[in-house]
């Protein structure tokens, strides 16, 4: 097996997604030149140097870290095709058009690299038309790689291979794509829009088509489609102004000239309703208005009988409400489909027309059925693809009912779904793989060496194999956690709270798997299978369990509790075999404070990091203060600790949260040589690896050594800073009484400076003025604020 290492990327195109693509590489470590056209006046590269300082205002963010956009270079068509043939991938990320794309390829083509992969970023144009006139050598390197947008956070990426793609150069880019930027491949066919553009574009006109048979304002439509049905929060109509109505119908346009013969073809016209939006120059959230448009804080609708804008925020009916809340998905189903309420039957509506779409176009679209969930799930933000639903709410049944609406005349067209779906199946999805109706068999997985990498692939409905929750053998399990092994030297903690909060059980866990791991292990690693699918690494301590704790005995009471957290967070840190902390998600507070305590932390780039305490009106109780204290004093090296303590303070004073696992790094609550992992499905093979290292390098835990710290001067220096924020207006007063407080515990107390403590003296320090602010009425709003809405109380 040879190595292929991408030690450079060549993007064309600085638009929206080039420009992007080109920062997500960056983000990756991977040296990047994005190209665009000599500017007409000022410097040459004018045109990329604008759009990469648009990359630092965009919002979502496409670097992990603002400052790394100087590390994109600059290039233009004219001076720099020599710079080509040193890329190992060159990606074209142009306007839609065929005769574009074509001037642009024989431009670079002489100047690209004998072993170079080119590939288009294209959303749907022929691949094997883009390649006409291509050498054959170069033929056998071009694919399609198609990036979902934004695309440094969806997961998923189109492969579309051409009739001369060379199979090793797909595996090599797939192997790139899956590890080094964290997607997830799905290798799509040739046809137009491809899977996921194809299905889900044809979703979004199926129920625009259906909400105004049903008569379903926008605002209500977008209720019915986003969240409650585990679909992006945008809905279709939000999602279709944030997309770009003028893409939109691009897209659409490829389905019309390319797809006269679909039986769906009917539905393919663009939408009265988008052409005058689009002729008026509304293209949705670029141009401020679309099927929505912000007025001062008010979000209004179209309302297209009137041609003009109303109130929106309409909500769906309580009752559907009720009915989608339903766990098993074949009651869910039969409840749509036999309600006579008109937002149930259009929600019925909508999944017969996907149904009846994915069973009629399997064949001629996608491999098989799996290529066709995944690509829903990743491209669309779906939390469950089509064919999954179908198979869960009952194959059969709904098949027929599928069939009685064709016969009677209320799907879309009357194409019968194929015979495949009526062989007796219960679905498509088996633990032998999943259905292929052109190979008439169940096609397993990619066996590709990357996979190997993840030990817990994405699951889907009806494939039974082991989960992360449940896989591998178990030492010890309870309610709050589960201890175990994959048959190797490394163990696992696993927290099954909500939200993986820490509770006192949980800590007895943390406990009882650090003494296991010491006593028969080479490390122990904490980690939650369900991190890769957005979950979080630990949103932190459970106020709810300690309320009734606090009721009966007070703050007298919490006392032994914040001991015994620190306790535990101090036996990680302490620990004889190296604990890794592997991270993905939300990482606040307590679970902040836990990963600071581990001797090594694997993070995931989308991870939100941060001691957001004082959100509740508290202050970091479980050795998170006593932590940045201790980093300080070592970076300090014997020189002034405010220098370096005055930055980690503010985050903590402030509850600023790491918008990436890169900027963890720059706020301190990840150390310089911790490891970040693109891929959320590998987090758990590398940080066992580092686990591993560590041990195999002759692992001792840290000695203990007194602190150093600010003392009066750093509490002195920082209060002075509080004064003015308060008088300010920046803070309330109690914001001001918790500000002076964490800055008595980072500077070690009332003692002279460059005094030496221990760390149990800054523990105490944390746990005395932790339950000082418990009694605070101020405070107890706040957690009760908190408790009672999510949010946090401004008081």
């Amino acid at each position: 097996m040879s190595n292929f290492i991408v030690k450079k990327v060549a993007v064309l195109g600085a638009g929206v997604m080039g420009a992007q693509i080109a920062a997500h590489c960056i983000n990756a470590r991977v040296p990047v030149i994005l190209f665009d056209l000599p500017a007409k006046e000022g410097p040459k590269n004018g045109i990329v140097i604008k759009a990469i300082e648009n990359l630092k205002k965009l919002n979502p963010a496409p670097l992990g870290n603002k400052d790394d956009a100087a590390l994109i270079q600059p290039a233009n068509y004219e001076d720099n095709l020599d710079l080509l043939k040193d890329c190992d991938l060159v990606i074209e990320a142009i306007a839609e058009r065929m005769d574009w794309k074509h001037d642009l390829y024989k431009k670079v083509a002489p100047h690209i690299g004998p072993n170079t992969i080119f590939a288009s970023n294209t959303s749907g144009l022929s691949i094997n038309a883009l390649s006409e006139g291509f050498d054959a050598e170069l033929k056998a390197r071009f694919c399609g790689v198609h990036f979902f947008n934004p695309p440094r956070y969806m997961h998923l990426v189109e492969l579309i291979p051409t009739a001369s793609t060379a199979p090793h150069i797909l595996d090599q880019l797939e192997g790139f794509l899956t590890t080094t930027l964290g997607k997830g491949v799905v290798r799509a066919l040739d046809t137009p829009n491809f899977v996921a553009n194809r299905v889900g574009v044809f979703g979004m006109l199926a129920t625009i088509h259906e909400a105004e048979k049903f008569g379903l304002s926008y605002d209500v439509v977008d209720d019915l489609t986003g969240a409650k049905l585990g679909r992006a929060k945008s809905g279709t109509f939000r999602t279709a102004d944030v997309v770009g109505l003028d893409t939109l119908v691009h897209v659409v346009r490829t389905m019309q000239e390319s797809l006269k013969d679909d039986p769906f073809y009917d539905v393919y016209a663009t939408p009265a309703v988008v052409t005058k939006l689009v002729e008026s120059g509304a293209l949705g959230q670029k141009s401020g208005a679309g099927f929505y448009k912000k007025v001062g804080k008010d979000i209004l609708r179209l309302d297209p009988a009137k041609g003009d804008y109303v109130p929106g925020g309409a909500k769906a009916d309580d009752i559907i409400g009720r009915i989608l809340k339903e766990k098993d998905p074949v009651k869910k189903m039969k409840a749509l489909r036999e309600s006579t309420n008109p937002q149930a039957q259009f929600l019925w509506a909508i999944f017969r027309d996907a149904f009846h779409y994915i069973a009629v176009h399997l064949e001629s679209v996608a491999d098989n059925a799996r290529d066709i969930d995944f690509a829903m799930r990743w491209g669309f933000g779906w939390s469950v693809g089509p064919f999954e639903t179908w198979q869960a709410a009952g194959w059969q049944q709904v098949a027929n009912w599928i069939k009685e609406d064709i016969e009677a005349g209320n799907a879309l067209c009357k194409a019968p779904l194929p015979a495949w779906v009526f062989d007796g199946r219960e679905g498509v999805h088996t633990p032998e793989g999943s259905y292929s109706p052109k190979k008439n068999a169940y096609v397993p997985r990619s066996d590709l060496p990357v996979y190997q990498r993840q030990a817990f692939r994405a699951q889907l409905v009806g494939e039974n194999a082991p989960k992360g929750a449940t896989a591998g053998t178990t030492v010890h399990e309870d309610d709050a956690v589960r201890i175990w092994h994959q048959n190797d030297d490394v163990l696992i903690l696993s927290f099954k709270t909500k939200m993986h909060i820490i509770s006192p059980d949980v800590v007895e866990g943390m406990k009882r798997a650090v003494a296991e791991a010491e006593k028969n292990y080479k490390g122990l690693v904490i980690w939650h299978a369900d991190a890769a699918e957005g979950g979080a690494f630990s949103a932190g301590a459970d106020l709810q369990s300690m309320l009734p704790v606090f009721m009966a005995g007070g703050v007298k009471a919490i006392g032994p509790e914040v001991s015994r957290l620190q306790n535990a967070h101090m036996m990680l840190k302490y620990a004889n075999v190296p604990v890794v902390a592997a991270v993905a998600g939300l990482a606040l507070g307590g679970g902040c404070e836990m990963i600071m305590h581990a001797a090594k932390r694997v993070a995931a780039l989308e991870s939100y990091i941060g001691l957001v305490e004082v959100g509740v009106g508290l202050l970091p109780g479980g050795g998170g203060l006593k932590e940045i204290a201790l980093r300080a004093a070592k970076q300090a090296k014997g020189t002034d600790i405010l220098q370096f303590l005055k930055d980690t303070y503010m985050h903590a004073a402030t509850a600023a949260v790491s918008k990436s696992a890169l900027e963890a790094k720059k706020l301190g609550y990840l150390a310089e040589d911790d490891v970040i992992v693109f891929n959320p499905y590998e987090l758990l093979h590398v940080a066992k690896s580092e686990a591993r290292a560590l041990f195999d390098a002759g692992y001792r835990a840290p000695l203990r050594e007194p602190v150093r710290v600010a003392g009066r001067y750093g509490i002195a220096t920082i209060g002075a800073q509080l004064i003015n924020m308060r008088d300010g207006g920046f803070i309330s007063a109690h914001d001001y009484k918790i500000g002076s407080l964490i800055a008595e515990v980072v500077s070690g107390g009332d003692v002279e400076p460059d005094s030496l403590v221990s760390e149990q003296w800054l523990l105490d320090l944390e746990r005395k003025y932790f339950l000082e602010l418990l009694n605070s009425p101020k405070t107890q709003e706040r957690i009760m604020g908190m408790l009672q809405t999510g949010k946090p109380v401004r008081n």
